[in-house]
């Protein structure tokens, strides 16, 4: 009789070992599937706060109950909870930007209520600016992971316990070269990934301090198991550079059915595949060890955008979702944008991102860099005539050109706006409700001044019921969605 967990030996047909040329023609098939732009997808990631007391630390009774009335609302995104109790919702494919947008936007304001019952609001900062991490989710899949982490230093944790993003999934793009072309789109992806991290950052604090970085989020990526989180080296095709990529980097554990899984220290993939110890990998195995990569842009078939901070107000999030798609799949913009972040790769250099000198002035300095300025004004400026061109709705293009006036016109991030944790709590907090509630659609005017409440993966959902540690179990989470991409 064969395992229960995924991979593992036995006689089902997901139990045949993998060899090595079997797994590089399953990653060059499965990971960049092409076609023409027209699906949509977004992961919004939100950390969970008092909406009197964001600084202190929500009890788990309180959080376990909170957790239950959301996970019984109707809503059409898949709901997962990561490590540290934050809230994902990963919306459906949608045909367009306008239907995500309105799918997204009834299901937030369905979720905002239900935690408001609770006195709790969703909070859009990239990095919790109070709260160390603290990790609610006992769960072995957690458990391997922190161990594996942890080896690197203390980023691991502040990730997985700390950290929420918008991240956008955009269809890989056409066969044919041109500006919809998959191979022009991964490389575009990489080198205004950076603009993207300059524009919405929005973690300057950790731990009640500023740590002199726009994207804490971002420098936190940098800093965790580099192998895992940088992008494939440069010199090659994307599959196939992403198919050695991923053979190339280390197991991040084995699953066995009982007790803690292994975490094998400096076993790659492909050495798996070889030495067939502790046991040959299956396909299984190979599906798990994509969700434990965490690159700045991850091929799942579609392109997943992962450096964008989360971003705070009741609409914030929507302007990544609707920039990025504007810049990829608008032909007219994503040749614009082309030629205006080509120049980049020079300032980016060999290493790869986030490890590069862009990636690093973008988390560091936001859009204070002239550089990357100039470079988002182009974008930014491309988009919003994209987004007429998509048929995005007038309040749409109002929220976009109120952030571009805002910030890119004058060289600055939304964590520019943030001075210091203390401003984010006691009567700041109180004075502007509609940061924390929220309408079911967006309102388009520019966001209330000031950063008085922020409202707003690590890992994709976890093989079990999840549970929060030292308490009663919260009720399973919600079956897979067809079409839903895992955030790590």
């Amino acid at each position: 009789m064969g395992l229960d967990i995924p991979g593992a030996t036995g006689s089902r047909p997901d139990a045949v070992p993998l060899d090595e040329s079997g797994a590089e023609d399953l990653l060059r098939g499965i990971c960049f599937k092409t076609g023409p732009p027209r699906t949509v997808g977004v992961e919004l990631e939100w950390l969970i706060h008092d909406r009197e007391r964001p600084d202190l630390p929500v009890g788990r009774e309180r959080l376990d109950s909170a957790v239950e009335a959301v996970r019984a609302l109707p809503l059409s995104a898949a709901l997962t909870f990561e490590p540290g109790g934050q809230l994902e919702l990963s919306s459906q494919p949608a045909g367009s930007l306008m239907e995500c947008v309105d799918t997204t936007a009834a299901d937030l304001a369905a979720v905002r209520a239900s935690l408001g019952a609770a006195g709790l609001a969703p909070v859009g900062l990239g990095v919790d600016p109070w709260q160390p991490p603290y990790r609610r989710l006992r769960e072995r899949r957690y458990e391997a992971m922190e161990a594996a982490l942890d080896r690197a230093g203390p980023a691991g944790r502040a990730m997985m316990c700390t950290s929420a993003s918008v991240q956008v999934c955009l269809d890989a793009g056409e066969e044919e070269p041109g500006p919809l072309g998959y191979g022009r789109r991964w490389q575009l992806a990489h080198l205004l990934g950076a603009v993207l991290v300059a524009a919405f950052a929005n973690s300057p604090f950790q731990q009640g301090r500023r740590t002199g970085w726009r994207s804490t989020r971002q420098s936190l990526w940098a800093d965790l198991d580099p192998g895992r989180t940088l992008a494939p080296g440069s010199g090659r095709a994307p599959r196939e550079a992403w198919a050695a990529h991923v053979l190339d980097t280390t197991v991040l554990c084995i699953r066995c059915e009982e007790g803690p899984w292994d975490v094998p220290e400096g076993l790659t993939f492909r050495e798996w595949i070889r030495t067939g110890s502790p046991r040959p990998p299956v396909r299984a195995d190979l599906d798990y060890h994509l969700t434990t990569l965490f690159p700045p842009i991850r091929p799942r078939g579609h392109l997943e955008l992962r450096m964008i901070d989360a971003q705070s107000g009741p609409d914030g999030w929507l302007v990544p979702l609707a920039v990025a798609t504007a810049l990829f799949d608008d032909p007219e913009a994503a040749e614009t944008v082309y030629r205006a972040v080509k120049p980049l790769a020079e300032t980016a250099g060999s290493p790869a991102a986030p490890r590069n000198p862009l990636w690093t002035t973008a988390a560091r300095e936001g859009l204070a860099d002239p550089e990357l300025r100039a470079a988002a004004t182009v974008c930014f400026g491309a988009a919003l005539p994209a987004l007429e061109r998509m048929g995005a709705s007038g309040a749409v293009r109002a929220t976009v050109a109120a952030f571009t006036d805002r910030y890119v016109a004058r060289g600055r991030c939304p964590a520019d706006d943030l001075t210091e944790p203390g401003d984010l709590t006691g009567r700041g907090l109180l004075a502007d409700r509609s940061l924390l509630t929220g309408p079911s659609k967006p309102t388009g005017p520019v966001p209330p001044a000031g950063p008085d409440v922020p409202t707003g993966p690590v890992d994709g959902p976890a093989l079990g019921p999840e549970r929060l540690v030292a308490g009663p179990p919260t009720i399973p989470p919600s079956p897979p969605r067809p079409g839903k991409a895992a955030s790590a």
